[in-house]
């Protein structure tokens, strides 16, 4: 008989710790722009609490709790702004901001990666980066967490790497071209 280690659930408060914890070494590269464009949205989302408050206010002098949607929409409305928050409050924090990295041909966070696959003749050209980063962009963006950005970091121009695809099966990919973004 195989015994099964229980679940330990955890509370709002030790997730909170954990993933600022997890996340407190990573250093984002963020253009002026993006910079600029995601403290606005974070500045807006703070000046928005009041009015979310409001809502849950007014809602919960509607009457009965259990069966106010009108409450329950406020609440999870109010919690996911929050995450938001918190989640564009340690982006910020973490930002490397305007410092573009150098055009040495090296695949790393910040630079436009040109890539072709074994087996496949055309080119595919993305933007290594967070998604905030590149979200008002035209180029496809892939984060350096992602397979294909862990496979790619580190990279010289001309090296082939290989990484293992959801199926599970192996994908090898050469890196033609790094050159720093700009938007």
């Amino acid at each position: 008989m195989v015994r099964k280690k229980p679940t330990r659930i955890r509370g709002p408060r030790e997730l909170d710790e954990e993933l600022v914890t997890v996340s407190e070494s990573k250093v984002t590269w963020l253009t002026q722009e993006a910079y600029s464009r995601l403290k606005q949205e974070l500045d807006e989302a703070i000046e928005n609490r009041p009015v979310i408050a409001a809502k849950i206010n007014a809602s919960r002098e509607e009457g009965d709790l259990k069966e106010n949607g009108g409450y329950h929409a406020a609440r999870e409305e109010q919690g996911q702004a929050e995450a938001r928050i918190r989640h564009l409050q340690e982006l910020l924090r973490n930002a490397k901001v305007g410092e573009a990295p150098a055009n040495d041909g090296l695949a790393e966070p910040g630079k436009v990666l040109t890539i072709r696959y074994e087996g496949d003749d055309e080119e595919e050209k993305f933007l290594l980066a967070t998604r905030e980063e590149g979200a008002e962009g035209a180029l496809e963006v892939y984060s350096p967490e992602s397979p294909l950005g862990r496979a790619l970091l580190g990279a010289k121009e001309g090296e082939t790497r290989e990484y293992e695809l959801p199926s599970g099966a192996s994908q090898k990919v050469t890196l033609i071209k790094a050159v720093p973004y700009s938007a």
